[in-house]
């Protein structure tokens, strides 16, 4: 027994130098793809700090000298910035709250409620993601246009209030709460509009907090759809906006950088303060209780 236990250590050792040796190596890729990624925005932020003739310098200048705060009061001066980040961040609250509004209570219908064509119905409302937005915009914006919504905000609320996605994402996630609390508070004379206020909904804070991330940033960085549907300079989001921008100063190399910041760091302080969320609302979301 003794001489058995003997010849298991070294396997048991080369095992467990292969596992050490694995991660290692997945932990150097994993830094390598994250530095990768991470130099352009570090370059764009460094950018925005410099003069016009230090941005394309060769070798690169990483540390400005010196530093010109001054691009950051310029860009405000020189361009319709206040306007731009108004009405981009009043679509992206908008679209957010629509969005999780009416995509977590269809999931809700979906998942806890039965009814006859319930799994077809889904399957046919999910399928229209393989769909891609240019095979209908045609369509959709005559619609619109005949219904007086274009060159308005409203045309974008109305675009993008119900995600299939988000329908998809909600309802993954609801079924992975038991089925028990539904009927016992059915049981208890509470309608379904209760159980999914009261009860689902407060239980799937990773499911929302996932989907609000995903709706804000998609809404935030959207350019073809207001390149559309706005065409006057007041209704502006701060992508077109910076597209003209960067038409009437493109010499302004600096100013561009610190607006591309500018429409960058919005999208990373909210990912920053929800990653939690997001990654457990993910993890979770193809669970089922």
């Amino acid at each position: 027994m003794t001489t058995l236990s003997l010849d298991r250590r070294p396997a048991q050792t080369a095992r467990l130098r292969q596992r050490t040796v694995g991660r290692t190596v997945l932990y150097v890729v994993m830094i390598a793809a994250a530095v990768a990624i991470m130099i352009p925005f570090v370059w764009m932020v460094v950018s925005s700090l410099k003069t016009n003739n230090q941005v394309f310098t060769i070798p690169i200048q990483w540390i400005p000298d010196p530093v010109v705060w001054q691009n950051y009061v310029d860009i405000w001066a020189k361009s319709d910035m206040v306007t731009w980040v108004k009405n981009t961040l009043l679509l992206s609250v908008g679209v957010t709250f629509l969005q999780v509004l009416t995509g977590s209570f269809a999931a809700y219908g979906f998942a806890k409620m039965r009814f006859p064509g319930r799994d077809v119905l889904f399957l046919a409302y999910v399928g229209t993601i393989a769909v891609p937005w240019q095979a209908y915009m045609i369509p959709q914006f005559i619609l619109l246009s005949k219904a007086g919504l274009s060159n308005t905000l409203w045309a974008m609320l109305a675009l993008q209030t119900f995600s299939a996605f988000g329908v998809f994402l909600m309802k993954q996630y609801y079924e992975s709460i038991p089925d028990e609390l539904s009927e016992a508070a059915r049981i208890d004379g509470l309608s379904e509009y209760g159980i999914w206020r009261r009860i689902v909904l407060p239980l799937s804070g990773p499911a929302v907090a996932t989907l609000v991330l995903l709706t804000f940033v998609n809404t935030w960085n959207d350019y073809l759809g207001p390149l559309i549907y706005l065409r006057d300079r007041d209704i502006w989001t701060i992508q077109i906006g910076l597209q003209s921008f960067v038409s009437q100063y493109n010499a302004e190399y600096a100013l561009i950088m610190t607006g591309s910041v500018l429409s960058v760091v919005p999208i990373a302080l909210i990912f920053l303060l929800g990653q939690r969320f997001f990654v457990q609302g993910i993890a979770t979301a193809g669970m089922k209780g």
